[in-house]
């Protein structure tokens, strides 16, 4: 049960067509449908249904309105246990390697399962080497595909499903308010510019670190450190000499254990300041937004 936002269909379809490579039964729940009618949008479900070859379904999580329709059609899905149909395809030249690379695939895998497994040794991913007892080497296959579209084999494949979603999206759904921005959309043109992303991104974090290590969290720290610690060393020394202890437990306990503990203790507030701007970031859409424009540099290491 593949249960997708209808507000954002076009972004959502992306893991779809993973998904609908499993080799299994698929249904799509289109989730939120009662804010894309609230919007004026309209999602065209049995023309949806057939581009992507699986039942689809509108369900509403909040209203609970589809909600036991979707998971009885899951339920009807499995029981027939018929495997995915596949009707999307990629550009020829990807075709053509990935059939290759299929024939290559020996009977450890199911005839359903082979393009999944195709797609992931294109894209040289590790872990489905690792399940398989005997991968194929399919190196010059992908090479040539990579040096043809000159382009790394991740890449292309991303490019593809996205290729793909954008000519059939245009026949599955209508905007209220097609052509125009939403705030979210001026928001990207300017924190995901090709110029202006990673400037912004160092003044952001810039001003993250200043204020939760340099300014606000040094002065709590120092307030942990020299008041708050330091309190309860000098209450812990005096109950300490008045019980008669000698200077070594003073110090050990006093010094060591309390001040040991102190040390650490200061770092909290500077911590808990940072995490704060962190948590508002994430929630406020831009570390996403981030996580974007520093992919294609990461994917390096």
């Amino acid at each position: 049960l593949n249960i997708i936002d209808g507000t954002n269909l076009e972004r959502n379809l992306y893991l779809s067509t993973q998904l609908l490579e499993l080799g299994i039964p698929v249904v799509m729940a289109i989730n939120m449908m009662d804010v894309v009618k609230k919007n004026g949008d309209q999602i065209f479900i049995d023309k949806l249904s057939e581009v992507l070859g699986c039942k689809v379904v509108e369900i509403s999580a909040l209203k609970g309105t589809g909600v036991k329709e979707a998971a009885e059609a899951a339920v009807q899905a499995a029981q027939a246990n018929k495997a995915q149909q596949i009707v999307h395809t990629f550009d020829k030249k990807v075709e053509e390697a990935l059939t290759s690379i299929e024939a290559k695939i020996g009977s450890e895998v199911t005839e359903e399962q082979k393009r999944f497994f195709a797609i992931k040794l294109f894209e040289r991913d590790d872990k489905i080497k690792e399940q398989m007892k005997s991968a194929p080497d399919v190196d010059s296959i992908v090479d040539g595909v990579e040096k043809a579209m000159d382009d790394d084999a991740e890449s292309i494949i991303t490019n593809e499903r996205y290729v793909y979603i954008s000519s059939i999206i245009g026949k599955c759904c209508k905007k209220a308010k097609a052509g125009q921005m939403t705030t979210s959309d001026k928001i990207d043109r300017i924190v995901t510019n090709r110029i202006f992303a990673l400037p912004i991104f160092a003044a952001i974090m810039w001003l993250v670190y200043y204020v939760s290590v340099t300014t606000v969290g040094t002065f709590v720290t120092d307030w942990t450190n020299d008041t708050f610690v330091g309190a309860i060393q000098e209450a812990a020394g005096t109950f300490l000499t008045n019980a008669g202890a000698s200077d070594f437990i003073i110090s050990l306990a006093v010094d060591g254990v309390i001040g040991g503990l102190g040390a650490v203790l200061g770092f909290m507030p500077q911590m808990a300041i940072l995490f704060l701007f962190l948590s508002i970031l994430e929630d406020c859409g831009y570390m996403v937004r981030i996580a974007f424009v520093m992919d294609r540099v990461f994917r390096h290491f």
